[in-house]
């Protein structure tokens, strides 16, 4: 795996919104934090709206292609999740990443987008996206411009185990969802000997388990060498008759492998950059990378 240059204080950062909308208030103060330490290049096409877009797909993806080509871009940062970035994957040109690793910071469906980079063999950021930013502790925005500078990713210590163990292999994984979608494409996720990290939003608790069952049939889950899983945000039963709990410990305890849950990433009120397509080791609650 290609690691893209480490960053220094003014480098240039490309703020992109290559999925849905982007809430003005929320973005100014993640861009505040933001452009403390680097020079922030982004223009007004960041607000534009198509229903549940943030613009057209030509616009968004002319918006990433410009970053992604420019070489004084260091890194790409996106404004914020939602939806629309597999509908642009086919766009997207791996050489250019891969002639110019720049890294690529943010979480939800920006897992397509990461599933992209590690086809392209290039590491990449599960981390904030700017909107989220603001409403972080500092520790979670420090951690990532530690990661965007030193190539150092902090341990995740003090995870709960759900079956105990040890594994090593590549961190690769992010939002369930986007993970099961795109398994059949060419940017299915490679989970063979991988710690697969897990977080998901607004699920409820059947629909998690057909998740999980899916990417069960599709084989990838009985590759993996171990599970970590963030935060499962809202997937509640409105009846209260099933947990995601029980579903997540159902369905991954049986898998023969390590699975240790609580670790500080999503969409709840923590969210850890980690290093994507890193080799990683995770034992005895804890997930460091090597």
């Amino acid at each position: 795996m290609l690691r893209p240059p480490l960053l220094q204080p003014r480098d240039r950062v490309a703020i992109v919104a290559p999925a849905g909308p982007v809430p003005r208030e929320a973005f100014a103060a993640g861009r505040k934090i933001l452009e403390e330490r680097y020079t922030l290049v982004h223009d007004q096409r960041l607000f534009d709206r198509d229903g549940f877009l943030a613009g057209s797909d030509e616009a968004r993806f002319a918006e990433l292609d410009r970053a992604l080509s420019d070489p004084a871009i260091r890194a790409i940062v996106c404004a914020r999740g939602g939806y629309g970035l597999m509908r642009i994957l086919p766009q997207l040109d791996a050489r250019k990443l891969q002639a110019d690793p720049k890294w690529i910071v943010g979480f939800s469906d920006v897992t397509a987008l990461h599933a992209w980079a590690l086809r392209a063999g290039v590491e990449s950021i599960h981390g904030p996206v700017v909107t989220q930013l603001g409403a972080l502790p500092a520790d979670d925005a420090q951690a990532l411009t530690a990661l965007l500078e030193t190539g150092q990713a902090a341990p995740l210590d003090g995870l709960r185990p759900i079956r105990e163990g040890r594994a090593e292999g590549p961190l690769v994984g992010g939002n369930l969802e986007l993970i099961t979608r795109l398994v059949g494409t060419p940017w299915s996720m490679n989970l063979d000997g991988a710690i697969l990290v897990l977080e998901e939003v607004g699920e409820r608790p059947y629909r998690v388990d057909r998740q999980l069952t899916q990417l069960e049939l599709s084989g990838a889950l009985s590759r993996v060498a171990g599970v970590v899983l963030g935060d499962f945000t809202d997937c509640v039963e409105r009846d209260g008759s099933s947990t995601v709990e029980a579903v997540l410990g159902e369905r991954l305890a049986r898998l023969d492998v390590p699975v240790f849950a609580g670790a500080p990433i999503g969409h709840g009120k923590r969210n850890r950059a980690v290093l994507l397509g890193a080799p990683a080791i995770l034992e005895a609650g804890a997930l460091r990378f090597r």
